[in-house]
């Protein structure tokens, strides 16, 4: 018998997958908890952004409940994958820190080698420990001076920056990160806030958490390639977690011939599924979840994707970007829109504008 050809998908079939996988193809009526765990977590290092996102996604969202759980230590903020700090459950924290251990040390490594050259890290995470067995909330400054004395001549930021996001697990306390709250970084060990212990990583090298990751980042993000996964997580090891599930999943080709991997009853609708307009937060996972961002965004817009640019979906792609300015909100036109498509981003710009606001408001500026 011939061997079975893949299907090929299209950026536009691709596209509305990752709409339908990331909750965008229509708001959703789910609760904030389990949207934070289906999305793998929100990129949240700009502290009021995931509040836009989960607006973004669920039907009725009401930005306090998300607070409710920062303080209930439902969900926490801490550096996960891509060593970027990411919104997640508290289960998936202490689930999946083990397994990004060694890709934190060596991203922060990749920073400051030469100035961590000669400090011991095991040394240094037995002495970031102590300082904060006492239960107070640090920030790194103070973290560093506690320890600094040790190491004289290492610059402060490179032992602070080693400590808090690549050696002893961490989660920024609230207020950081609560609704409409402007609040510094205040860190305490993640298993002390939570108090639970981090989960070990398979004695036998199994590797379940990462055969879990694998599946998790399918439902949210799939079809995709093994380079996207990566993209994603940060780490490079999961070549066998891969080889592990290949049995569960189907596969699939892109325009580039690239394989694409998915779990085979999650949702790929029929490329021409309406899309509505979507006014995205700063860094959204929707675009920096793939190492082939083409079925959301052109290459010649991809840069705003890591710049901190909010942008605006219409049919399914950025096609603007966007701020807010009390109760104003501005969008950039990256091509220019239709007629319909006009009133569309208006109509949605003002939904998005009361939500930050509180206050209905007639004011979308479109340039």
């Amino acid at each position: 018998m011939p061997a079975h050809t893949p299907t090929v998908l299209d950026a536009r079939a691709l596209g509305r997958a990752t709409l339908a996988r990331q909750l965008l193809l229509e708001r959703v009526d789910m609760p904030a908890l389990d949207a934070v765990a289906h999305l793998c977590g929100l990129q949240a290092q700009e502290p009021q952004e995931p509040f836009v996102g989960l607006w973004s996604r669920l039907r009725g969202f009401e930005p306090g409940v998300l607070s409710d759980l920062l303080v209930e230590r439902r969900v926490v903020r801490t550096h996960l994958m891509r060593r970027t700090i990411h919104l997640v459950t508290a289960d998936d924290a202490l689930a999946w820190r083990a397994r990004h251990d060694p890709m934190l040390r060596q991203r922060v490594l990749g920073v400051y080698r030469k100035d961590l050259e000669d400090v011991d890290l095991d040394e240094l995470a037995a002495a970031g420990r102590e300082v904060m067995a006492d239960g107070e909330p640090r920030s790194m400054a103070e973290l560093t001076r506690a320890v600094a004395d040790r190491w004289p001549t290492t610059a402060p930021r490179a032992l602070g920056e080693m400590l808090i996001a690549g050696l002893v697990p961490m989660v920024q306390l609230p207020p950081r990160g609560l609704w409409r709250t402007k609040a510094g970084v205040r860190n305490l060990p993640l298993s002390s806030w939570l108090g639970r212990d981090i989960d070990p990583p398979a004695p036998d090298g199994s590797d379940p958490v990462g055969r879990l990751l694998v599946r998790r980042y399918l439902a949210a993000y799939g079809p995709a390639a093994t380079a996207d996964l990566r993209a994603w997580s940060g780490l490079a090891g999961l070549p066998a977690a891969v080889a592990a599930t290949r049995a569960e999943l189907v596969s699939f080709r892109d325009e580039r011939g690239r394989e694409l991997l998915d779990l085979p009853e999650a949702p790929r609708p029929d490329p021409d599924t309406p899309a509505p307009v979507r006014f995205l937060p700063a860094f959204d996972n929707a675009i920096l979840g793939y190492d082939d961002r083409g079925r959301i965004i052109d290459d010649a817009h991809r840069g705003l994707s890591v710049a901190g640019e909010r942008v605006v979906l219409v049919d399914g792609r950025v096609a603007a970007t966007w701020s807010v300015a009390e109760d104003t909100v501005r969008v950039t036109q990256l091509r220019r829109f239709s007629r319909a498509e006009r009133a569309d981003v208006e109509e949605e710009g003002r939904s998005v504008a009361a939500f930050l606001s509180d206050k209905a408001s007639e004011r979308v500026v479109l340039d």
